[in-house]
């Protein structure tokens, strides 16, 4: 072959690996985008994407799924939303949501001004404190309202408990405010507590005499939410079927302006399946290709448990299923949840990246109920769950933004995985 024959070959595959990587970019972007407001359940933000996901799988050519009349498969949830309000003073200092305070996904609403107790970490943890405390506040009604509690110096299991079942409990009896100097990171609720419940930036508390809070909680029975699934035929007829997944929605908003881009989790899984959803159309397999975009991940994995007692494919026909999340790093590798239960899949996916070097390394990691595989797994379904790893810590927070994506590893990852697809 002539060597210009050759640069030419080479230029248009540089050409075609560019523009995957544009396309996905192009895809996560769009979904992390105010237009989609968070894709959750404020302003139906997640029937936006679904859309725009619909959009995409039409575009593509997949088929529906047999005996379907369209992408969608729609099932019912409790949801809590922040619609409205969202506002914390302390004394004249008026807080910055996402940054300085978070409400907690189940907060109940408040509007009013803090007479609260400060609780000492001996209370925290004095078994009768339930008791004492409504004794306390039946006592003392007309002066309390809500109480203030400082777990900065409270690590391991204690910190543990408080998180499980102190605060929560706390917080069906009184507003609630906690000081704190974790991470903030948000998620979806599903029953709010009467009261509001907060956590503040411990720098911001400092010499408190004034709270006033203005926080708007909405709880929505029956919500209606979407998985979308389409399918590509094997080249004969069988069975057999590959399952790829990734859930599409994310945390929304939390009052009017905050909102959660939800960029590396999971706008650039969803970018991932749909470059295999491309990529197979053009080049199908001896094996059915199904690809499922869940809703409800976020809020407890509803949308893949729904599937999985209504599935639209048999079960024991899925040969693999591969779950993606987080795929907009990498710089660190991959890790694959479920490597443990299936060793012999997951030593043909380390071979693979030893020979052609794909990623730094690829990390195993045993069962989890940490995505929408779950459900699968449980039922015998052989499965994967596969996220990268990188100096990209941006998680269920409103820093997980396009702009904090490198997708350094995006195009070797995807490159990687359709070689163990090919080999299974």
């Amino acid at each position: 072959m002539h060597k210009w024959c050759v640069t030419f070959c080479f230029l248009l595959l540089i050409q075609a690996l560019f523009a995957q990587l544009e396309e996905a970019k192009r895809i996560t972007q769009h979904l992390c985008s105010k237009e989609l407001l968070g894709r959750g359940y404020v302003s139906h933000g997640d029937s936006l994407a679904a859309r725009f996901i619909e959009n995409e799988f039409s575009k593509i050519g997949l088929n529906y799924i047999q005996n379907q009349t369209s992408y969608f498969q729609s099932f019912a949830h409790n949801v809590v939303t922040f619609p409205g309000e969202m506002s914390v003073v302390l004394n004249t200092d008026t807080l910055v949501p996402g940054i300085d305070f978070m409400v907690d996904p189940n907060s109940g609403s408040s509007n009013e001004l803090w007479n609260y107790r400060i609780l000492t970490i001996e209370e925290l943890f004095d078994v009768e404190l339930k008791n004492r405390f409504q004794d306390s506040k039946r006592k003392i009604a007309a002066n309390i309202n809500s109480c203030i509690i400082d777990i900065r110096q409270i690590k391991g299991d204690s910190l543990k408990k408080l998180h499980r079942e102190i605060i929560p409990t706390l917080a069906q009896q009184l507003h609630v405010l906690v000081i704190t100097d974790e991470k903030f990171t948000f998620s979806v609720g599903n029953e709010p507590y009467p009261y509001s419940l907060l956590y503040v930036k411990g720098f911001k508390f400092k010499d408190v005499s004034s709270i006033k809070t203005h926080i708007q909680s909405r709880f929505k029975e029956n919500y209606l939410s979407t998985n979308i699934i389409g399918t590509i035929p094997a080249v004969k007829k069988t069975k057999k079927t590959i399952v790829i997944t990734a859930h599409y929605d994310h945390l929304g908003k939390m009052g009017k302006n905050t909102f959660f881009p939800g960029a590396n989790d999971n706008a650039s899984g969803v970018a991932m399946l749909l470059e295999f959803a491309r990529h197979y159309s053009k080049n199908p397999t001896k094996y059915n290709l199904v690809f499922i975009a869940f809703a409800g991940e976020e809020a407890g994995l509803i949308g893949s448990s729904y599937f999985v007692q209504y599935p639209w494919i048999k079960l024991e026909d899925i040969h693999f299923l591969l779950n993606l999340d987080i795929m907009g790093s990498g710089e660190e590798g991959i890790t694959v949840v479920n490597a443990t239960k299936h060793p012999e899949s997951f030593q043909k996916l380390v071979d693979i990246n030893i020979q052609e070097k794909y990623v730094p390394q690829v990390k195993a990691r045993g069962p989890a109920a940490n995505s929408d595989h779950y459900w699968f797994s449980e039922r015998g379904v052989p499965a994967f769950f596969i996220y990268t790893m990188g100096p990209n810590k941006n998680y269920h927070d409103i820093f997980d933004t396009h702009e904090n994506l490198s997708f350094s590893k995006f195009i070797p990852i995807s490159e990687l995985l359709k070689k163990f697809i090919g080999g299974l």
